[in-house]
């Protein structure tokens, strides 16, 4: 990794899998624990992990460079950007970024409290 070279995982369940397929973004998947696990990095320039950081409390970069710690709205937005734009170029961070509002709104929900399960 170069100076100033981030990036954020965007983990691929079948799901996930099927709505890119076909779209050339499958050259980009990598492969880990023996292809158990499906991902996508998605690179970031300095710029933009500036704004994510400052926009999001809890994200953080490990020291891979990888942006983590990111709301399930954000990524769940950063995936359909993907899909969208059939890319992984800075427009699909920024589109994301335009969205933050709204994201941050659902990721609210999303961290409110749940109440345990009940058992029988």
């Amino acid at each position: 990794m170069k100076m100033g070279e981030y990036f954020i995982v965007v983990l691929l369940d079948d799901h996930r899998m099927a709505k890119i397929r076909g779209t050339g973004l499958e050259e980009n998947i990598k492969y880990m624990f023996g292809g158990e696990l499906r991902l996508l990095e998605v690179p970031v320039n300095e710029e933009l992990k500036d704004k994510i950081l400052q926009e999001f409390d809890t994200a953080r970069v490990d020291s891979r460079g990888a942006i983590t710690d990111v709301p399930v709205a954000f990524m769940r937005e950063l995936f359909n950007q993907i899909v969208e734009k059939k890319s992984l170029g800075p427009e699909v961070v920024e589109a994301v970024l335009q969205k933050v509002d709204e994201i941050k709104e659902a990721a609210a929900k999303e961290s409110e409290y749940l109440p345990p399960p009940e058992i029988d």
